[in-house]
């Protein structure tokens, strides 16, 4: 059986957020932070960013094993957030595909993008490296709490090649 990725629907929501809870465990550990963001969002929450948001899933059969959010802000600057894999499914390449298919439907969005841009936090070497092999290079970090920094990265677009003349 082959992972599928999709465009989530109202069903996945509580998949969403259960394998949000159960893959960000790993870096509320790493942080000594069990009231990050994503391990505490409601079910409400959740269904609100849906509404507005670009929510993709991967699912192995019936069972959400990824996903990942991405919009784009009016100054083109198009926004990532919580890619999320199943760990049983983690280092066969998922995340990138994740990645690359929220890039792929931003672009085809309405708005222009002109920059991709996510952030991970500092010790999150794993992401980090995910991230570079992705195309993405750091442009700052910011301090959260005297634990964590985010780091910020961002992936320019790519200019469409011109027609030969």
């Amino acid at each position: 059986m082959s992972v599928i990725i999709s465009v989530a629907t109202e069903q996945d929501t509580e998949q969403i957020l259960k394998l949000q809870y159960l893959g960000y465990q790993s870096e509320a550990e790493l942080y000594g932070d069990w009231s990050i963001e994503p391990l505490t969002q409601s079910l409400t929450s959740l269904r609100e960013e849906m509404a507005d948001r670009h929510v993709l899933v991967a699912r192995l059969g019936g069972e959400v094993v990824g996903s990942v959010r991405g919009w784009v802000e009016e100054d083109g600057i198009a926004r990532i957030s919580r890619l999320v894999v199943h760990p049983r499914m983690q280092r066969h390449g998922l995340g990138g595909r994740l990645l690359r298919a929220v890039e792929e439907r931003l672009l085809a969005g309405e708005r222009p993008v002109r920059a991709f841009r996510l952030n991970t936090g500092h010790r999150s070497l794993g992401n980090l490296r995910l991230y570079a092999r992705q195309g993405y290079r750091q442009i700052g970090t910011r301090q959260v709490t005297p634990e964590l920094s985010f780091v910020d990265l961002e992936k320019p677009v790519e200019a469409p090649l011109a027609a030969a003349v």
